[in-house]
């Protein structure tokens, strides 16, 4: 019997497990997480993220990039980075958790291996602070057109502080409107046409 006789019959969870033991032993990675037959999670060392990753799609039919988010982890200071990829081939999702540290919040782009992975990062710098060097178009605006403040998903960013110093309250309104903050703030070249 072939080699790919064989592949063909494993089964969708001995294919994943022969996927994620191949991982162990090559890359080293840590803290599996399965949460049932279609979902598992791993954690894998900054420096060896993309090599794994590019490993997933190229080799064990990751194919799909899912999203890739981050949660702000203050109290360890760090950013966890979730690449969510999906295999169809498996029917099978695994997440890669990646730490990355708040202070030199930079990680390697991964945009070569999916051009949807542009985006995300886009949205990452923006609202956590996390940059991916190289990666096209990382420093334009993405949602916070003229944005100067500290990045928003951030934890230790002051949402009330914020929102007071910069908008009224409701009752009595004495500070800025939200439509003249923006023609003064944003687009004062184009407030006169509004």
């Amino acid at each position: 019997m072939s080699m790919n006789d064989k592949a063909a019959q494993l089964t969708a969870p001995d294919a994943v497990r022969t996927v994620i033991d191949a991982l162990f032993l090559r890359f080293g990675v840590s803290g599996l997480e399965e949460k049932n037959a279609y979902q598992a999670f791993l954690r894998v060392e900054k420096d060896e993220a993309v090599s794994v990753i590019t490993h997933l799609k190229e080799i064990a039919a990751y194919t799909h990039l899912s999203f890739l988010t981050a949660v702000d982890q203050i109290e360890r200071g760090k950013f966890e980075l979730l690449y969510m990829l999906h295999s169809y081939e498996k029917n099978h999702d695994l997440g890669i958790i990646v730490d990355v540290d708040r202070e030199n919040s930079e990680m390697d782009s991964i945009h070569h291996l999916w051009p949807a992975a542009e985006t995300y990062q886009r949205e990452l710098r923006e609202m956590y602070g996390v940059i991916f060097p190289g990666s096209p178009r990382l420093y334009e605006d993405f949602a916070l057109e003229g944005w100067e403040e500290l990045p928003p998903m951030r934890r230790d960013f002051d949402t009330k502080e914020y929102s007071e110093k910069t908008y009224y309250a409701r009752p009595g309104r004495s500070s800025t409107d939200t439509r003249e903050h923006m023609k003064k703030k944003l687009y004062p070249s184009e407030a006169e046409t509004w």
